[in-house]
């Protein structure tokens, strides 16, 4: 496995000179022996950028750093219900309206428009994330978006 982080690091590098670190070869389900390739980004990166896939394993992106104010949920209630979802569609759109100019700087794209900047921070399709999230909510899996208080 650590040939495959090998190749992998060396065709990404430049994901990683933008900020991604290549963490691991992980297990994430023993039962069916699932494994995947473990990478951390900062918030303000391109998710367009990223494979899904390589050489056969899928890739699990986790957020290293700090994460923006418009990220800070309440805590889950003493009964463990949870009462915010980090990742609401509502919570990109306010990041990206508040700061444009550091996420097209960072990013150095001076002239994306707002809806490739939530492409590029929002796992790559903001559309279908916030498609997702609303389904997930009118089932009754996630909660409604609501401002940390």
């Amino acid at each position: 496995m650590e040939d495959l982080l090998e190749r992998f690091k060396i065709k990404y590098k430049y994901l990683i000179e933008k900020g991604m670190r290549v963490k691991s070869v992980s297990e994430i389900n023993s039962e069916k022996r699932t494994k995947v390739i473990l990478v951390s980004r900062p918030m303000i990166f391109d998710n367009r950028e990223l494979p899904t896939r390589y050489e056969g394993l899928r890739l699990k992106v986790i957020v290293h750093g700090r994460l923006p104010k418009e990220f800070n949920i309440r805590k889950p209630e003493s009964d463990g219900t949870r009462v915010d979802f980090i990742w609401a569609p509502e919570r990109f759109e306010k990041f990206v309206d508040r700061c444009s100019d550091e996420i097209m700087e960072t990013l150095k794209k001076s002239d994306m428009s707002r809806e490739e900047m939530l492409d590029a921070i929002c796992f790559g399709n903001f559309k279908e994330h916030q498609q997702k999230i609303y389904r997930l909510v009118g089932l009754g899996r996630l909660p409604k978006y609501s401002e940390a208080k």
